[in-house]
């Protein structure tokens, strides 16, 4: 279930209330009369189940109200009531099944800034990496991948290209390309450093492979695996179980990639270096390109389920 509290200018309140008793699936209705100060107006709060919830804030939306007023959502966590059950067995579909757009737009805004944490994490992981590819520690290579940041940007690019909105589209790129850049430089400054104190060497890198060697070897299985796990990411996401985003993290060869690209440049083994180059841009190909056929497979399912919905409700009366 999703709690929401709005902020509603006086003349909008009887037409928000009447949206809220209208969509199936809402319960718990409270309306203060004049108890918001800032924005002055009525406070109104309901409980709505999940799968109902973004056609509820979609109508909203509608009105006016995210620029009047105020519209937040909080998730419940647990809700005792018979009410709420009834109104969760009435939404139709599954509630961890739902996306909710305006939640995915916001987390992968946020997710697709370029801030210095993200860079700091990005840059982080590649020297971890690094270090794995210099010993062939497979180890330190899924480390890397856990720790790099940059499934918020792809998840943001797919979101954007599917709800069209080009300024999302043009953060997150930002975001990635900028975010690489900084963490390639760094990691080859990084790995120059370790050459000289003779922690790194080109015989570790031109040496047999068997743990990391794939990274610098795109394949087709590369290209299949950055589907899968764009896919799984995606769904992590948009649905209510989002536990399966850490092992999205450490499925996808992207940050290994990177820093076994910058390692080689610094060493001047430029085949690793075009190999790894490679390996990197099909992963993120292949992830941006199953996020948005998810995202719309998505987005076409649960409008079918809307109309169906509708022509019950129309039905009926």
């Amino acid at each position: 279930m999703l709690h929401l509290r709005l902020i509603t200018p006086a003349g909008l309140t009887d037409g928000v209330v009447r949206i809220i008793e209208g969509t199936v699936g809402t319960t718990h209705l409270v309306v203060l009369p004049g108890a918001a100060r800032d924005p002055a107006g009525d406070v109104v709060m309901c409980d709505v189940a999940r799968e109902a919830g973004d056609g509820l804030l979609a109508d909203l939306r509608a009105t006016g109200l995210d620029e009047q007023g105020s519209i937040a959502v909080e998730t419940i966590d647990l809700s005792l009531s018979r009410q709420a059950a009834r109104a969760e067995k009435e939404a139709p579909g599954e509630g961890s099944d739902a996306v909710l757009w305006e939640h995915l737009e916001d987390a992968t805004h946020e997710e697709s800034t370029l801030s210095v944490t993200y860079v700091a994490f990005l840059t982080i992981a590649t020297m971890i990496a690094a270090c794995g590819v210099a010993l062939d520690n497979a180890i330190l290579i899924v480390g890397a991948m856990a720790v790099g940041p940059e499934f918020g940007p792809l998840a943001g690019l797919s979101t954007a290209l599917v709800q069209r909105a080009p300024r999302l589209a043009l953060r997150s790129l930002y975001a990635l390309l900028v975010g690489f850049a900084v963490a390639l430089l760094l990691t080859v400054g990084f790995t120059c450093f370790m050459d000289a104190v003779g922690l790194f060497t080109r015989e570790q890198l031109e040496a047999d492979r068997p743990n990391t060697g794939f990274i610098y070897q795109p394949d087709a299985f590369s290209f299949v695996v950055a589907v899968l796990a764009g896919i799984a990411g995606t769904l992590s996401l948009t649905s209510a179980k989002s536990g399966a985003l850490v092992g999205v993290a450490i499925s996808v060869t992207t940050v290994p990639a990177a820093a076994n690209a910058a390692v080689a440049c610094a060493l001047t083994e430029y085949r690793q270096a075009w190999g790894s180059t490679e390996q990197l841009l099909l992963n993120l190909l292949g992830i941006v390109l199953a996020g948005t056929l998810t995202l719309l497979t998505q987005k076409w399912l649960w409008a079918a389920q809307r109309e169906r919905t509708a022509r019950k409700a129309g039905a009926v009366s």
